[in-house]
């Protein structure tokens, strides 16, 4: 077997890489790169709600349940019913 030296730059000489269009190109790659990166990792993290940071407003003084709930350990059960 005998190894082939491939020089650097084979895919584009020098001069294509220094025009304005391929500086465009670059720029929008890396944006779309970095985008692409963020709605990765946006991906990955839990959701966050920022309404669950405040206090909720909507929440009733009792339960409105069918299956209500004694609010003292001493309540009877006919009071638990109504």
């Amino acid at each position: 077997m005998t190894a082939v030296a491939v020089p650097a730059g084979l895919l584009f000489p020098e001069s294509t890489i220094f025009t304005p269009w391929f500086a465009v190109l670059s720029v929008f790659v890396a944006i779309n790169t970095v985008m692409y990166v963020a709605l990765a990792v946006a991906k990955i993290l839990p959701k966050v709600d920022p309404r669950e940071w405040l206090p909720r407003r909507y929440e009733r003084a009792q339960s409105r349940s069918i299956h209500p709930v004694a609010t003292d350990a001493g309540a009877d059960e006919d009071a638990v019913r109504r």
